[in-house]
């Protein structure tokens, strides 16, 4: 029997209806039984239903965004469908289930559960049109909603797998239709034992195709990006940068945890367990090899820059003059724990505790909230955290000027810098 091959086509690849086409003629030699198609939310739609969200919950119209939702997927169907097809009342049935869920109650207590619950919508959508535009070029495939296949626990935004039930319901369920014909189903989503939709963090659709690859037991999983494989910087923010042929799944690991976007984090892990390999490929140029991640036995180190923007420094210090104690920890990782909050550097001297993280105001807010009777806050926003594995004195050296330094780290392999641009000051307390 044909094993099952994966392939992950991200926002920028459906983003629109030259994307959409672009994408059937990768498929149009490679599809065949046994494969499944996991897609993103078109282009930015996330984002814009984020958007949305925080509007209702800040009491603010939303009416105006919810429009451009509607108008960009109904403006590339119309550009691909000829004007009598199903899409468009598939469509109309989406808008309306959309705004009826968003004319529910939204509180900061229920704000997780809802946001899944709305944030869905841009990979049920982005689906469909994605099945339906694919059957009409005459590549038949099936639609699958993926809350049926992928279960999870009831931590909502941060969901967990629950594996042993996914590769029943993948073996029992997708594995005969896949047989029949390939599958179409949305990356990032999940459903809960209750029947309710939950995400697997944001840019899941990564871990959704190792998920899926790693139930199904598939020769490989590819996922296709608008860059030639990975490199060993963001080539958007480096002038020159470095193709990996092929890379090692604990190197591809280290990057991914330090914050490299070309691949979601969690994706490595159950690929690694399996020995399944992950391709890393470019859809603007599909017959090009990209990068094999496998097991390889050696590898030849070279600098690689991981850069993530829109970072926060806080420090947590002790107010009554003792040092620094093991509860003092454990009491700002409980509340981080609860918000959902991922440290991304952590710095502890004698009276005060560091973090760098992602800034994610509504919850760092409520950060600031529990623990300023504890602590003596300040904070640094807007700034960077360069992560640089295997450096060297030049590629370090380089990344310095211009900047000032507020936070250093270093180990034997990494070196790991929070940096602002010398113009650019703001601290709170």
């Amino acid at each position: 029997m044909t094993k099952t091959i994966i392939f992950k086509f991200g926002g920028a690849s459906v983003k629109d209806a030259d994307a959409l086409k672009n994408m059937a003629n990768i498929l149009r030699n490679r599809l065949r039984r046994n494969v499944v198609i996991v897609v993103s939310a078109m282009g930015k739609m996330t984002n814009l239903l984020e958007v949305i969200l925080n509007l209702k919950l800040e009491k603010t119209d939303y009416s105006l965004s919810c429009d451009i939702f509607k108008s960009y997927h109904i403006d590339i169907c119309k550009a691909l469908f000829p004007k009598n097809h199903r899409i468009f009342p598939v469509l109309e049935n989406q808008f309306i289930l959309l705004e009826k869920k968003l004319e529910g109650e939204l509180s900061s207590e229920n704000y997780d559960e809802f946001y899944d619950d709305i944030v869905s919508f841009g990979e049920l959508i982005s689906s469909k049109i994605v099945m339906e535009f694919l059957c009409l070029e005459g590549l038949i495939v099936l639609w699958q909603d993926a809350r049926e296949i992928i279960t999870t626990n009831n931590d909502y935004r941060f969901a967990k797998i629950d594996w042993e039930k996914t590769k029943k319901n993948c073996q029992s369920d997708l594995k005969p239709r896949l047989e029949k014909f390939p599958v179409v189903t949305q990356g990032f989503i999940g459903g809960n034992e209750s029947g309710k939709t939950t995400t697997l963090g944001r840019e899941g659709s990564d871990f959704t195709a190792a998920i899926l690859g790693t139930c199904l037991n598939a020769s490989s999983v590819t996922i296709w990006k608008d860059v030639p494989g990975v490199l060993n910087a963001d080539p958007k923010r480096f002038s020159e940068t470095v193709l990996f042929n092929e890379l090692d799944y604990k190197q591809a690991a280290e990057m991914t945890y330090y914050g490299a976007s070309v691949i979601h984090p969690k994706t490595i892990k159950p690929l690694a367990n399996e020995g399944i390999p992950l391709f890393v490929k470019s859809f603007l140029h599909p017959d090009l090899s990209g990068t094999k991640i496998c097991s390889i036995d050696s590898f030849t180190p070279i600098p690689t820059f991981v850069l993530k923007e829109n970072q926060v420094l806080v420090s947590f210090k002790v107010t009554d003059f003792t040092f620094i104690e093991e509860n003092h920890i454990h009491r700002v990782y409980d509340e981080l724990r609860r918000l959902k909050l991922r440290v991304n550097m952590l710095q502890i001297s004698a009276i005060s505790i560091s973090l760098v993280m992602d800034i994610q105001p509504f919850n760092f807010k409520k950060l600031l909230e529990r623990l300023r009777s504890e602590f003596e806050i300040r904070y640094n926003e807007g700034l960077e955290l360069l992560t640089i594995i295997h450096p060297g004195k030049e590629s370090l050296s380089s990344q310095l000027e211009g900047f000032e330094i507020l936070l250093e780290q270093s180990t034997r392999n990494t070196v790991q810098i929070v940096r602002r641009g010398k113009s650019s000051k703001s601290s709170h307390n």
